[in-house]
C-alpha cells in the first residue's frame, strides 16, 4: 500500500535517539526511544504508541515536534514489534497492558503524562483509557484510532491495508471461548507492506497480538467508560477510516470527546505532515 510505505522514505532520521530498554515482568527487555524536552524544564511527558506493523521510528517526526514544544517523549517499540520480543506475537491477551504498567513503573515519565496512540496504537490507547488502568495516564490523544471492524469509522480491510484470515480468526475465537489458547500464536492478520518494509517491520500478527493491540471487543463500553480527558485527531483524507464518522462513535456513548479533522491529510500524513503535527501539539496544549 503505497500511501503507507512511501512517505517514510523522505523522513530525516539523523536525530533518531538510540534504543533504551526497560524490564517487563516476564524478564524480557522491551525497547523505547527517549526524547528530552528541548526547552529545559519539561511541561510533562508523552508516551507514543505506533501503528500496526510499525515501531518507534515511525513516530519520530511527531516525537521531535513534541520535544521541541517542551515535553519529554517516550516512543515505544510495543511488544511484538521492532526490538521488543518476537515480531508478530505475544504470550497472552493482556500482556501489552502489563508491559505498559511495567514501563510506567520503571521509567516514571514526568507528570502530567499523555498517552498518544496512532491507528492500532490509538485503538490500544482507547483500550487502556476505557479500563481499570486508565489512571496510568493523565490524558489521552487518539490519532486516527482503529475503533472496531464493526464501528461506523471502519472501511473494509482498512482500505486495503489489512488482510484478515477470517476462518482462522473465527475458529480461534471459538476455541478461546472454550478456554483453549494453545493455537493463539498462529497468524491471523497480514499487512500490505512493500518487500523492503517486510524485512524491517512486522508483516503479520498472531491471534494474541491482534486481539490485544486494539480496543475491547465491546468498543462502545470502552468509550462509555472513558473518564480521563481524551481528544481525537483524524485526517480528512484518511483512506483507512471514515474521518467524518468518529464524532458519531463518541456522541453515541454520550462522551464529550473533541474530534479534530485535519484538512488535506491522509492516514500516515497524520504523523508526518506539518499541519497534522501542529494540530497534535495544539491538542496537548489545549488539554493543559
Amino acid at each position: 500500500m503505497s500511501s503507507v510505505n512511501d512517505p517514510f522514505r523522505a523522513v530525516d532520521y539523523s536525530g533518531l535517539p538510540k534504543l533504551e530498554y526497560y524490564p517487563a515482568r516476564d524478564g524480557e527487555s522491551l525497547a523505547f526511544r527517549r526524547y528530552s524536552a528541548a526547552q529545559g524544564e519539561s511541561r510533562g511527558s508523552a508516551v507514543l504508541l505506533h501503528g500496526s506493523s510499525a515501531d518507534s521510528r515511525s513516530m519520530h517526526v511527531l516525537a521531535e515536534a513534541l520535544s521541541a514544544a517542551g515535553l519529554e517523549v517516550h516512543s515505544l517499540d510495543v511488544r511484538g514489534h521492532g526490538s521488543s520480543g518476537e515480531k508478530g506475537d505475544i504470550a497472552y491477551v493482556g500482556q501489552l497492558e502489563h508491559d505498559l504498567q511495567d514501563f510506567v513503573a520503571a521509567v516514571k515519565p514526568a507528570a502530567p503524562v499523555t498517552l498518544i496512540g496512532f491507528s492500532s496504537g490509538g485503538g490500544f490507547a482507547l483500550r487502556v483509557a476505557g479500563s481499570e488502568r486508565a489512571d496510568l495516564f493523565d490524558r489521552y490523544v487518539l490519532l486516527a484510532p482503529f475503533i472496531s471492524q464493526d464501528a461506523p469509522t471502519y472501511r473494509a480491510n482498512s482500505g486495503g491495508w489489512v488482510k484478515v484470515g477470517v476462518p482462522r480468526y473465527v475458529a480461534l475465537s471459538i476455541l478461546n471461548q472454550l478456554g483453549i489458547h494453545r493455537f493463539n500464536h498462529l497468524p491471523v492478520i497480514s499487512y500490505a507492506l512493500s518487500e523492503d518494509a517486510r524485512q524491517l517491520l512486522t508483516p503479520e500478527y498472531s491471534f494474541n497480538l491482534a486481539q490485544n493491540y486494539r480496543p475491547q471487543a465491546d468498543y462502545n463500553e470502552a468509550v462509555r467508560r472513558l473518564r480521563q480527558p481524551t481528544r481525537v485527531l483524524v485526517g480528512e483524507q484518511d483512506e483507512m477510516f471514515q474521518a467524518q464518522r468518529f464524532d458519531e462513535v463518541f456522541r453515541a456513548a454520550n462522551q464529550p470527546v473533541p474530534v479534530t479533522i485535519v484538512d488535506g491529510v491522509n492516514h500516515i500524513g497524520l504523523t508526518l505532515k506539518p499541519t497534522a503535527i501542529n494540530a497534535a501539539v495544539d491538542a496537548l496544549a489545549q488539554g493543559e
